[in-house]
């Protein structure tokens, strides 16, 4: 079941509080030790996590997430306690001097298909061995799956280990690929290539529903999952070691001032943190940086993509469901790496996007525009006509496979999923292997609490995993295109029908995705064509569509390390790529008062997507977390 956090500063008078609640959930009064009355929500019957939009928040001193019993308590040596409640051993509470905490053995940072799958994993260890862990799973999205976006089709692997009866259990997975076609293209024609894919025995699915339905499963486990809350930093032991995470104040003013609905942001303690924040994550990033995670295993930098997507519904008669289509070549030149994708999903919906590594060289190029420009194709553009978009979104995605997987344990826990990076480019898949990794990271996890051992078990068993052995494989595929579009067919062609991933050699990648923009000076501006209003959309049309939404009285969560960068070196020697990378037009350059062009952020438009933390020349853009439940709102993505 739902359970949210129910906590407020000491200082507050409980007449003033907003109750957080949820019309699925009972409330029960009952008294804390300081004779204060909270609410213990539990669950009746739990509906879809999908039904939940949003919610007010409370926080009541000394109140506790679940019913539970006050009078019974456990200390461990670690000096957390822990509370026995009706239905096992759960969490405790605790209010510090700044903030409340609630303590947990497992935080995990993240309800994506890593984060879902670690809890489940661990729930299922606590049932197989007779054993009680508490599980916390923290999501910045209002709901499970409002922020996850994906292509996708689907690879059931990782899955059929986790949960085998998922086809008895009303997944949303059941639209087998039916077709696999790959093309490509040229301005005016589709040229048809053998398809390297392999997509036998894979489905066609929307990740945030799948996601959603995980959620559940993972809640009729026993895992708390709290959606609409920020993991904004890091908790630290004396020693250095993470021991949890803190979630974002709410009801800061855009100044930073307090609002007065101010609440400051809650500690989530664990014995073990997991990251699953999915690709560039902002907390992964801190820690590889802080404990040298690359280094340490002498990973090289990651690269990544822009994928953005829309969902379409058209006409019955063209649908085809479980038609896969892949594309190499226009709209993008030869020096650029990417392609798109069309996928026939169930109910007459297909999601079309395109994908564009951000090691691009001209800083003219936009990504929005290209993917303006694919729909216009005659191979693409009858399909479309006549149809309807649902959804449009947009993010990235890791790319530097093998070569770029940092040691992905730390004191205290560890990154799993699209955080370390462990997406199969050739496949053009990364879900099953983010799951994956969360199971393995559980075990690991499940066998430092409960058995004595370490965490270093999860690296152990991840390079002895499938995970470890499709990753190698596929290691040379994505560096052979530093080359240029047609070596890298030749190469990535070698590796897969000759070689088939047994290459005696290990490519490397090329520079740093921001160091790859070449000054503007080098090329000439691109002119795209006006958007139809049927095929093609400008950017508000299609912001609109995300479902993006942000309370404007916030600081900015976009911050610039340097605030004379964007004018002095990004407009004067870049022409401004910022405004043009970010596909939900976050960044403009606007004329002020002396008709000098300044740089505006537009933070309420952010999709999340996390391209100007990769891609700006000269890393001057950092991306942290905003308030909790705030960004897209992706139902069908």
């Amino acid at each position: 079941m739902h359970r949210f956090l129910s906590i407020s500063s000491k200082s507050a008078s409980l007449k003033n509080r907003k109750q957080l609640h949820l019309p699925f959930l009972s409330p029960v009064s009952s008294a804390t030790p300081e004779g204060q009355s909270c609410f213990h929500y539990f669950n009746q019957k739990p509906p879809s996590l999908g039904t939940r939009l949003g919610f007010d928040r409370v926080f009541s001193s000394g109140c506790f997430p679940n019913r539970v019993n006050l009078r019974e308590r456990e200390r461990y040596g670690n000096g957390f306690s822990r509370l026995k409640g009706f239905v096992g051993e759960i969490r405790s509470y605790s209010s510090e001097t700044d903030r409340d905490s609630i303590e947990y053995d497992v935080v995990i940072v993240g309800a994506g298909p890593a984060g879902l799958a670690a809890a489940i994993r661990l729930k299922q260890l606590c049932q197989e061995k007779n054993a009680d862990l508490s599980v916390c799973v923290v999501e910045k999205g209002a709901e499970v799956g409002a922020h996850i976006l994906s292509g996708n089709v689907f690879e059931p692997r990782a899955l059929n280990e986790l949960l085998p009866q998922w086809k008895d259990e009303e997944a949303p997975i059941n639209v087998p690929v039916s077709s696999d076609k790959f093309l490509f293209l040229t301005k005016d024609r589709a040229i048809s290539l053998p398809s390297p894919f392999d997509n036998e025995g894979n489905y066609v699915i929307s990740l945030s529903q799948l996601v959603r339905w995980m959620g559940a499963k993972a809640e009729e486990l026993g895992v708390e999952i709290y959606p609409g809350f920020s993991a904004s930093e890091i908790l630290y032991d004396e020693d250095n070691k993470v021991v949890g995470i803190g979630t974002n104040d709410m009801g800061v003013a855009k100044d930073g001032s307090k609002k007065e609905n101010f609440q400051r942001g809650v500690a989530l303690k664990g014995r073990v943190t997991l990251l699953a924040e999915g690709c560039r994550g902002s907390l992964s990033q801190k820690l590889m940086k802080e404990y040298k995670l690359r280094e340490k295993v002498q990973a090289q930098h990651q690269t990544y993509a822009l994928g953005i997507k829309e969902v379409w519904e058209i006409d019955e008669n063209k649908h085809k469901p479980g038609a896969v289509l892949h594309t190499l070549g226009w709209p993008l030149d030869s020096k650029t790496y990417g392609g798109s994708f069309l996928y026939h999903m169930k109910d007459r919906q297909i999601s079309i996007g395109l994908v564009v590594a951000l090691n691009y060289h001209n800083p003219f190029l936009n990504p929005y525009e290209e993917f303006q420009k694919l729909k216009h194709h005659p191979s693409i553009k009858p399909l479309l006509e006549g149809g309807t978009v649902l959804q449009y979104g947009a993010r990235t995605l890791n790319e530097g496979g093998f070569q770029s997987v940092p040691y992905p344990v730390f004191p205290g826990g560890a990154i799993i999923g699209c955080s370390a990076g462990f997406l199969n480019v050739p496949k053009i898949k990364g879900t099953h292997t983010a799951m994956k990794s969360g199971m393995l990271a559980a075990e690991a996890t499940f066998g430092t609490l409960h058995e004595g051992s370490n965490m270093e078990a999860y690296w152990d068993a991840l390079r002895n995993s499938w995970v470890w052995e499709e990753l190698h494989r596929a290691r040379n595929y994505r560096p052979a295109f530093e080359y240029g579009l047609f070596p890298g067919l030749a190469l990535s062609a070698l590796e897969h029908y000759v070689l088939k991933g047994k290459s005696p050699f290990t490519l490397k990648h090329g520079k740093p995705d921001h160091e790859a923009t070449d000054v503007a000076k080098l090329h000439s501006p691109i002119e795209y064509p006006k958007p139809d209003g049927l095929l093609s959309f400008d950017v508000p049309t299609s912001l609109h569509r995300s479902n993006t939404n942000h309370n404007h009285d916030q600081p900015a969560h976009l911050r610039l390390r340097d605030p004379n960068i964007p004018e002095t070196i990004n407009l004067s020697e870049y022409a401004g790529p910022e405004s043009r990378y970010c596909p939900a037009r976050v960044y403009e350059y606007i004329p002020d008062e002396k008709n000098q062009l300044k740089l505006q952020i537009n933070a309420q438009n952010c999709l999340h997507c996390k391209a100007c933390d990769i891609k700006d020349p000269k890393q001057n853009i950092e991306w942290t977390v905003p308030e909790g439940g705030g960004g897209p709102g992706y139902s069908v993505m």
